[in-house]
Order: structure tokens, then sequence, then C-alpha cells
């Protein structure tokens, strides 16, 4: 059994959305951020940088006790090498993958999350650090558009590369970005919307489970269905 504790983010969309794909029976712990719940004492004994997503495998392959997982493109390899989808195992196909990973880690995600913060949540407006983001985010999903010319997916087939730059970009209008002119860019998205566990995946966790960690409110999640237990 595989125990995810997330929020409504990019991040954490991500995850829901490979394990959704993965059609396996998953649990959900809502965390609270804007309570600073990622920053509790039990929070952080299972994430000590405070930071969504995290998985509990409760029963890896590798060992008998549960292992604990943060950092998420982490969770994806783990996942997707656990349940044997979304990573080839043909070393070129698996490089391929692994770099738009990556790039999505250290890139979109940062970027867009930056750009996120000056435009909406700082208590200034700075117009030189908004600019410098939004710019960025700009080059690059034209990188990606670039990318995926002539091409349905980042890699050789749809991937977690995939999952976590569609989980970033598709919020590219709340970063105050634009995709106009980038054609490979949006035939790439609407194509992965379509996908039925993509759509159920960016509605977890479930606006009705509320609750936190100590209530120990808790989703199971099975065959497309959400159950509160």
């Amino acid at each position: 059994m595989i125990e995810l504790f997330t929020a409504g983010t990019p991040n954490g969309h991500k995850i829901s959305i490979l394990l959704e794909e993965l059609c396996v029976t998953y649990k959900v712990n809502h965390v609270d951020l804007s309570s600073g719940e990622q920053k509790s004492e039990h929070f952080l004994g299972l994430n000590p940088n405070g930071k969504i997503p995290v998985i509990v495998d409760h029963a890896p392959s590798f060992q008998r006790d549960p292992i604990v997982i943060f950092e998420s493109g982490a969770i994806m390899i783990y996942l997707a090498e656990k349940y044997g989808a979304f990573l080839s195992t043909d070393a070129e196909s698996r490089m391929k993958t692994l770099q738009w990973l990556m790039f999505q880690v250290g890139g979109v995600g940062p970027m867009m999350g930056q750009s996120n913060v000056f435009r909406h949540y700082a208590p200034l407006k700075i117009e030189y650090a908004i600019d410098r983001y939004q710019k960025e985010t700009r080059r690059l999903l034209e990188v990606l558009n670039k990318a995926l010319d002539g091409k349905q997916y980042l890699a050789d087939q749809y991937s977690i590369a995939d999952i976590a730059n569609f989980s970033w970009v598709r919020g590219y209008e709340w970063s105050g970005s634009s995709v106009d002119g980038l054609e490979n860019l949006k035939r790439w998205m609407k194509s992965i919307y379509t996908r039925p566990a993509v759509q159920a995946g960016i509605k977890i966790p479930c606006e009705s489970l509320g609750g936190s960690l100590e209530k120990n409110k808790i989703e199971t999640i099975a065959a497309g269905k959400s159950i509160l237990i």
C-alpha cells in the first residue's frame, strides 16, 4: 500500500497523476499548507525539508519495513521503477526521460514557482523579479515547444517526464506567462489532459477531504473512486 501526503499543488499533482496512471490503490493524507502543517513535528519526521509530497510505501520490494520517500522527482522514479511503467528500461529512452524530468525539477518548477510568489504573494511588487521569472518561464516553455516538434511526447513514449512537466506547465496563466505561438506545446498539453488518469489526479486531494494529519482523515483511492474513511 502506498500512502501519499500531499496538497493541491503542481508537485503534489505529479504524484497523484502518476498513481492514477499506475492504477494502484493508495491512500491520501491532505496536508494543510495554509496552516503550516508541513512544518509540524509529525510531518518533519517524514520529510525534514517540510515540503509535500511524501509517500510511504508500506510494502517495498527490497525490505520488510515501510520506506518513506520525499522529493517529487525521486518519488516518481521510485514508483515508475516499482511498477515497471512510464520509465523505459532501454538505456537511451530512460536517459531521455530522466533529462526532461530533471528539466522540470530544476527549471520549470522553480522558475514558475518564483513567478507565482512574486506575482501573487510577495508583500511588495518587485517588477524586476516579476519580469525576470516571467521571461525565464516563457523561455523554458519555448524549449519544451521545440523539443515537441514532430513528437507526441518528450521522450520516446508517454512517461514521468510528461507528467511532471504537464503538472506545472498547465498553470502557465497563473505564472503570468503565455503559450501564444507555442503550437507544439499546446497540442501536447491538450493530449495529456484528455487522459482520464490525469483528470483524476489533478483533483487530488478532494476539496471535501479537508482535515489534517492530526485528525487523520484519509482518502482511499481505488479504480477512480474516492472513499472517506
